[in-house]
């Protein structure tokens, strides 16, 4: 699930953000923490219309990653005693689930190359990962953070990937394409 990904993600680079891990980081936590509340309230609103197998589902990974970041979390305070080693475990770690939930979507460029429409593909999803690392990545160039940049860097990649495979089999795919992304736009769009 999307939004637990995301919220693991953004816990953990709340965390890096903390004075006591990555001091002069208060826009990354200020962020991720926005972030990862509006995550939450999406898991809520999920919750909330999902049957008890679905939120049994939630809670399960939900349990794993609470466990998971008290294990990081534990470690990177206990083991690691400067800012440099903590900045670089829980960086590294950042990298990596960062790096799973940008590339999670390209899951579904498979099918979009198989089925050749991409009306599994959420255009505005893509749109949104592309432009949420370009942001990022320039803010890790000015403050020359290695761990943001490089997490960030390959988002915009596999970003720039999922939009590439949209344009082409919009323009070059099945009709069933063209009337599956006119949905999806024209249930974006605010109605009166």
């Amino acid at each position: 699930m999307p939004y637990l990904a995301a919220s693991m993600n953004c816990v953990l680079w709340v965390f890096y953000g903390m004075p006591f891990v990555h001091p002069h980081s208060t826009l990354v936590w200020t962020i991720n923490g926005t972030e990862l509340f509006l995550e939450l309230c999406y898991l809520t609103t999920y919750l909330r219309f999902s049957n008890n197998q679905q939120r049994l589902k939630v809670f399960k990974i939900f349990t794993v990653e609470v466990a998971l970041f008290a294990i990081i979390a534990a470690t990177a305070l206990l083991a690691f005693h400067t800012y440099t080693s903590r900045s670089m475990v829980v960086g590294i770690v950042c990298v990596i689930f960062g790096v799973c939930m940008y590339a999670s979507p390209l899951t579904i460029v498979r099918l979009v190359i198989k089925t050749r429409s991409v009306k599994y593909m959420p255009f505005f999803l893509s749109l949104a990962s592309f432009l949420n690392g370009i942001i990022w990545v320039i803010y890790a160039l000015l403050r020359f953070d290695p761990y943001i940049l490089t997490g960030n860097g390959l988002g915009t990649l596999f970003g720039a990937i999922q939009l590439l495979v949209y344009a082409y089999y919009y323009f070059f795919g099945s009709n069933e394409s063209k009337e599956g992304a006119e949905l999806e736009m024209s249930n974006s769009q605010v109605q009166p």
